[in-house]
């Protein structure tokens, strides 16, 4: 007998939403449901396996298993270090990029089993349901996009009694603080984060402080890329991530909450810790503004925190964002050199780089000392020259300047 039931993609996480959407799509809806987990960097082997097993036991027709994290580096994190990317100046988008190259590989996904539909465990109330259905209706605009959770309005209450029903044991017991893992930080939500007020308490991280005493480590980069921890050097910059990560972390570094406006129209607050991100983009910065010259290090700045807004908005399939990481990628030619860093619990520091490109070279000069370059005549008239045009506009307007400060 034939199956005319239709196929759904379906993003899977193993969670309680993503579980309601297996039992509701198969159940209620009479689908064959097909689920990926898209892994970047959040699970282990173990972790894995056991949302395997589950999608299995709730009765999938499939589920399969993509590991995304080279790819998630390669093409993301990659400019998001050569940009020095922290939107609002705090956060490293951890979570907000990671959604977009999860989204892209389910969407190929269901372009390749041929799915009928592709849905999403997102609620209606964050900006992930607009990150995926927009790629999605970017890439498989042919596809129906389903959202259970989103439409159906439930409340997690609810979705434990559906499950109940259906034969399916859940843990009721709700989690303290909302966790999300990934290579480039970890994102926490809690009643604290729906405060203005209220900061994140220690337990709420994941990794305790667990070193007390300072530590000096050394970053090497190569071409805008973290390349070298200390005396070892990584063929992948990923395994160097983690690697700064195992260290960086047991210091309780890069713990803070952001502040920002959601896509949807709101202001948003959620906590992370991401040691190694926060080191390696602070690393890189100061790396930077010894080999760029002044209109590199202002440009990126431009077009760097454009970037990450378009990118935390799910825009990341807009061709301007191809534009925009050539421009990164063409600036990181001279961006090779050593990073000095002091580690120390909740804090760190840079102490230092060491670069053949290094601009701020004693051979032209040293500042506020000595020059070698150019002569106090050449000053002269180097500093009536650039001020001319401003001079002939005051003279013009017959405008005076008083320095009086007591009118």
């Amino acid at each position: 007998m034939s199956n005319n039931r239709k196929k759904v993609a379906l993003a899977f996480s193993g969670g309680l939403d993503t579980s309601y959407c297996v039992k509701y799509l198969s159940e209620d809806k009479s689908l064959d449901v097909y689920t990926i987990t898209v892994n970047t960097g959040g699970f282990d082997n173990k972790e894995l396996k056991e949302i395997e097993e589950r999608a299995l036991m709730l009765g999938v027709k499939e589920h399969f298993i993509i590991n995304e994290v080279d790819n998630y580096y390669k093409s993301c994190i990659k400019y998001l270090i050569f940009g020095n990317v922290l939107k609002n100046g705090t956060y490293p988008l951890s979570v907000s990029a990671e959604r977009v190259i999860q989204a892209i590989a389910v969407a190929k996904y269901a372009k390749k089993i041929n799915a009928d539909y592709v849905a999403h465990g997102s609620t209606g109330a964050g900006n992930d349901q607009v990150r995926f259905d927009m790629i999605f209706n970017i890439m498989i605009p042919g596809i129906m996009i389903l959202t259970p959770i989103r439409d159906n309005k439930l409340s997690r209450e609810e979705e434990i009694d559906f499950l109940r029903s259906r034969g399916v044991e859940v843990n009721h017991k709700k989690a303290q603080y909302s966790i999300n893992k990934g290579i480039w930080g970890t994102s926490v939500g809690g009643i604290e984060t729906l405060t203005s007020n209220l900061p994140l308490p220690d337990e709420a991280f994941t990794i305790p402080l667990e070193n007390s005493e300072p530590e000096q480590i050394s970053i090497q980069f190569e071409n805008g890329e973290p390349i070298g921890i200390n005396e070892l050097t990584f063929q992948n910059p990923v395994d160097a991530i983690g690697y700064l990560q195992e260290i960086a972390s047991g210091f309780a570094i890069g713990r803070d909450i952001h502040v920002g406006d959601t896509i949807i129209g709101i202001k948003g607050r959620v906590g992370f810790e991401a040691a190694a991100p926060i080191i390696i983009i602070k690393a890189h910065h100061s790396l930077e503004k010894h080999v760029l010259t002044k209109w590199q290090l202002y440009w990126k700045d431009q077009m760097a925190t454009w970037y990450g807004n378009w990118l935390h908005e799910g825009q990341f399939l807009d061709p301007v964002m191809r534009n925009i990481e050539a421009f990164l990628e063409d600036t990181q030619q001279n961006v090779t050199g050593k990073v000095d860093v002091l580690l120390a619990p909740y804090r760190f520091q840079v102490l230092g780089i060491e670069s053949v490109h290094d601009l701020m070279n004693s051979k032209f000069g040293n500042y506020g000392e000595t020059n070698s370059v150019w002569t106090g005549e050449d000053v002269k008239g180097f500093a009536k020259i650039f001020g001319n045009q401003t001079m002939i506009y005051h003279k013009v307007n017959k405008i005076e300047i008083d320095t009086d400060e007591t009118n």
